[in-house]
Formats: C-alpha cells, sequence, structure tokens
C-alpha cells in the first residue's frame, strides 16, 4: 500500500486539480460564482482578505515574496475579489503593488473601506486608499468601516458612485451586536453589499440579516469564517469526518462551504499570508456545495 501523502503534498495535488495545470504551468480555473443582485455581475464566491495578513513587518522582498505568491495563487485559482481597509496597517499598499507587480491589478475586483468620522476626512481617506490600491480613477466598492458615521460617508458615496468613481457602496461590521442597525441601513439605504461575521461556529445572521439582505436585494461578504483560527483549534488532529469527503477534503475547505452554500451570501473573504493555505481556501471554490442535511450535521459538530 502506498503511504498517504503528506498535507504539503495533498494541497499541491488539490491546486493543480483546480488550477488545471498543462506542462506545468497554471492555467485559469472555473470557480463558483455569485451575483451581484444590484448590478447583475458575477463574481467568484471565495474572495480574499487581507487583515493582518498582508500588513508585514516591513516592505522588504523577503517579507513580500510569500504575500505576491498568496496572490498569484488566488488569481491563478480564479480569485478576483480582495478586500483591505485603512484600519489594516500596510495592507492596501501590499495589495497596491502585488497587484501590479504580477499584472492582476486590473483584473481584480478591489474593496476597502473608509474608517474615519467627518465629511473631508472621509473623502481624504478614500483618496488615499485609490493611490495607495493603485486604482487612482475607480474603486469596485468602498464599504463604511464597522458603521462609523455612516450617515456623512454615504452621502459622499452615493456621489462618488454617480461621478463613477466607486462602482458599489456598501457597510461593515464584525460584531454581532451592530446587527440590528446594519439590518436598518441595508433596508432603508440601498447599498449594494453588507459584510458581515458569520461562520459554521457563528450563526446569528441567519435569524434576520442574511434573509434581510435576499429581501433587499443586497450582496453579502463574509468576513471571519474560521473564527479567527478558533475553529482549527477545534478540530486538530482530527480527520475530516467521512459524510464530508463528497464536497470537501479538507477543514477549511468544509468551513467555507458551509457558508457559501446559504443562498444569500455572495462571497466569503478567508484571510491568510501563506501559500499552503490559500491553495487549500481557493479549493472550496470548486465541486458541490453541502446539502441541508449535511450542513445540519457539520452544525451538531461543533454545537
Amino acid at each position: 500500500m502506498s503511504p498517504l501523502p503528506s498535507r504539503r503534498a495533498f494541497l499541491a495535488g488539490a491546486a493543480a486539480s483546480l488550477l488545471g495545470l498543462r506542462g506545468g504551468r497554471p492555467t485559469r480555473a472555473r470557480m463558483l460564482t455569485r451575483t451581484i443582485p444590484s448590478s447583475g455581475e458575477a463574481v467568484p464566491a471565495v474572495g480574499m482578505g487581507t487583515w493582518q495578513t498582508f500588513d508585514p513587518p516591513s516592505l522588504s522582498a523577503e517579507s513580500l515574496a510569500p504575500l505576491e505568491e498568496v496572490l498569484r495563487i488566488f488569481r491563478d485559482a480564479g480569485g478576483r475579489l480582495v478586500d483591505s481597509s485603512p484600519m489594516y496597517g500596510k495592507s492596501e499598499d501590499v495589495t497596491g503593488r502585488l497587484s501590479e507587480r504580477i499584472g492582476a491589478n486590473g483584473e481584480l475586483f478591489i474593496a476597502t473601506k473608509v474608517w474615519t468620522s467627518g465629511e473631508r476626512a472621509g473623502a481624504r481617506q478614500m483618496e488615499e486608499s485609490m493611490r495607495l490600491l493603485h486604482r487612482p480613477r475607480q474603486l469596485d466598492l468602498i464599504q463604511v468601516h464597522n458603521l462609523v458615521d455612516w450617515r456623512t460617508h454615504l452621502a459622499t458615496l452615493r456621489r462618488w458612485k454617480e461621478a463613477g468613481r466607486v462602482r458599489y457602496i456598501g457597510v461593515t461590521h464584525y460584531q454581532t451586536h451592530a446587527f440590528d442597525e446594519l439590518e436598518r441601513v441595508i433596508r432603508r439605504e440601498k447599498v449594494d453589499f453588507i459584510q458581515l461575521p458569520y461562520s459554521i461556529a457563528l450563526r446569528d445572521a441567519e435569524r434576520r440579516l442574511l434573509p434581510a439582505a435576499a429581501e433587499s436585494g443586497t450582496a453579502v461578504l463574509v468576513n471571519r469564517p474560521f473564527e479567527g483560527g478558533d475553529l482549527f483549534g477545534q478540530v486538530r488532529g482530527k480527520p475530516v469526518p467521512d459524510f464530508v469527503r463528497p464536497f470537501a477534503e479538507s477543514w477549511a475547505q468544509a468551513f467555507l462551504k458551509f457558508i457559501l452554500a446559504h443562498p444569500a451570501v455572495t462571497c466569503v473573504i478567508p484571510a491568510t499570508s501563506k501559500p499552503r493555505n490559500m491553495r487549500d481556501n481557493v479549493a472550496a471554490g470548486a465541486g458541490r456545495l453541502p446539502d441541508e442535511g449535511e450542513r445540519e450535521r457539520l452544525v451538531r459538530l461543533f454545537a
């Protein structure tokens, strides 16, 4: 009997299958897509977050090399949506630099946020984000980060959208105590996107917020799909259950596909600075999703 492959070898093989290697060179893969309700535009369902992961200690070649590989793997797997924020240290700068370096800036769906108070301060911050992200004329999505001064910034963003400086606008929060306000905003303000936390272990959004997004025609970005890595701590050393293997070959894929199986979710944005983990994450964009019974079995594992 042949020995079982190592995790590194398995992930490399999975990535090769997903990317469609021809003669050792990757070709663009077909990833599951979802439609943005306000426009009908399709976006790949697995995106990339940048909180902490794209904020290296320096901008040295040594620090940036693994992040460049992460971005290449993401792009070559068919990923497009990259989410950042002025709050995330150097992440906007790193995203802009590396996306230009690999020739992907123009094809990515680049999202960022405004995270300050006041109309002038907000406009200045968004201008700086556009410069750092190498998108001086137009960004794909700008979101009001954690609802900070959201009324002021949404007014500015509507003007920017009308002028063609941003294609989509939205609001975000990472804590459940803000869900009531998030729901009021998306029902009353007609934004294009909402970003929220949702995972196999944190399902509060299922009660009202995800249904409200579906009813109001608001696209949903999901952050913290791994609960900051805590979910992996709960399964460390445990094999993926047999009932999961028909749709996921790793715990990361199972966690991401659980989220994507909810019909209101547009894109999930896991963050990583490790190439091997990015290969695992993007593999969640291929193959079938769990059915309702399989999702319930996954939930019971973490109850």
